[in-house]
This record gives C-alpha cells, sequence and structure tokens, in this order.
C-alpha cells in the first residue's frame, strides 16, 4: 500500500515559484481589469502592478532585442501612443504558463489555432495583439528591472528552503521582540511591536552614535 508523504514524514518537495513581466498593450489597457481577473485565475499572484505611458525613447530601449526589424518603428510608435499596466506576475512555472495564456503572437491566427487565448480574444493583429510576456528567465529579470526599478529580483523561496531561511533569520528576531512586548506591556501590542521590527530590522542595522574612530586617540 501506497503511503502518502505525510505518513512518511518527508516534507513536500520544494516549488521554484518563477517571476514574469506582463503588459498589457495600449489596445487592451479598457479591458485591463477582466485580463487581470483571468491572470488571477491562472493561478498567478500580482506581486506588483502600475500603469503609466511609455516614451518612445523608453519603448526603444524595452524592446532593443528588436531594433533593426522592418516592424520596429511601428511598434514603438504603438506601445507609446497610449497607457500599458505592467505586472509583475508569480508562479511555478510563470513564464511558460503566461506565454500559453496569451497564445500566438498573431491575433488573427490565434482566433483559428488557439480561439481562448487572450491575444485571440483582445487583440486584433500582429502588432495590437493586446498583451507582452518576458519570453525567458534573463528577459523576465532585465524586464521587470526595466518596468520596476526599485524592485529586488531574487527567487521566491518555498518549502524547505523557506523554513529555514525563517528559521535562521527571521524567528530569532521575532523571538527578541515578542520577549520585549511582554516586558514592555504597552497599550496597543499591535502597533507597538511593528514598531519594534521597524526599529531592530537586521537587514537595517543602525549606525551607532558613539565614539567614532577619529575620537578614540
Amino acid at each position: 500500500m501506497e503511503e502518502t508523504l505525510q505518513h512518511q514524514n518527508i516534507p513536500p518537495p520544494c516549488i521554484f515559484v518563477e517571476r514574469t513581466l506582463a503588459l498589457i498593450k495600449p489596445d487592451a489597457i479598457d479591458d485591463a481589469d477582466e485580463i487581470e481577473d483571468i491572470i488571477l485565475r491562472s493561478g498567478f499572484t500580482i506581486l506588483q502592478k502600475r500603469r503609466l505611458q511609455l516614451s518612445p525613447e523608453q519603448c526603444s530601449d524595452f524592446y532593443a532585442d528588436h531594433y533593426g526589424q522592418p516592424f520596429f518603428m511601428s511598434l514603438i510608435e504603438f506601445m507609446s501612443s497610449g497607457l500599458v499596466m505592467a505586472l509583475s506576475l508569480a508562479r511555478h512555472r510563470a513564464i511558460a504558463t503566461w506565454k500559453g495564456l496569451m497564445g500566438p503572437s498573431d491575433s488573427s491566427k490565434a482566433r483559428e489555432t488557439h480561439p481562448d487565448c487572450l491575444r485571440a480574444r483582445f487583440g486584433t493583429s500582429d502588432l495590437k495583439n493586446a498583451v507582452h510576456g518576458s519570453e525567458t528567465f534573463s528577459a523576465a529579470e532585465r524586464e521587470l528591472k526595466f518596468m520596476f526599478p526599485n524592485s529586488i529580483i531574487e527567487p521566491i523561496l518555498q518549502g524547505e528552503a523557506a523554513t529555514d531561511y525563517l528559521r535562521r533569520y527571521v524567528n530569532p528576531t521575532l523571538h527578541t521582540g515578542l520577549t520585549e512586548l511582554c516586558k514592555t506591556k504597552p497599550a496597543d501590542p499591535l502597533t507597538w511591536l511593528a514598531d519594534w521590527l521597524i526599529q531592530n530590522n537586521p537587514n537595517q542595522p543602525r549606525i551607532s552614535e558613539g565614539i567614532g574612530p577619529e575620537d578614540a586617540a
């Protein structure tokens, strides 16, 4: 008889969570809410999103890999013609799953071969095809940093890796904070603990205002 992982006390396998960039293009921006709902129902987590209008220069930088192609200028003109929505998406196999959800790049052909995909439903042509997605892992890193320059692109820990990270780096700080909370007994414990965690963030150590090297002589 086969035993479940729980019965064997074997931890579940670590699932690698990818990130990818999704763009809702100017031709589909009015359908952004519906597309976002489809994204969420497809198992994605939306980590960040923003609406913006790209300048022709920004579009040229973003699509630099296509420079020299016959469609390049038309693409730049179209992508800078109105608002776009940029989304940072996460899930297992995010890049491949999002590409599958988008469908073939030519919306006219997509309606024949993949009628349920986003480009078939919301796009109208090869150029105005509603959505964009990162092609590869390295492209996703570059494009996410382009659209969300202040974000930190790093792996999302799962399974044993997440447990180990919490044990090493989160639990000690939280344990100390809760101990101080019990000693202090503030009137508003939640706000007190939140302020304490901000002030004692191990990733942002405070600079001592004591005697510096130049004063130690």
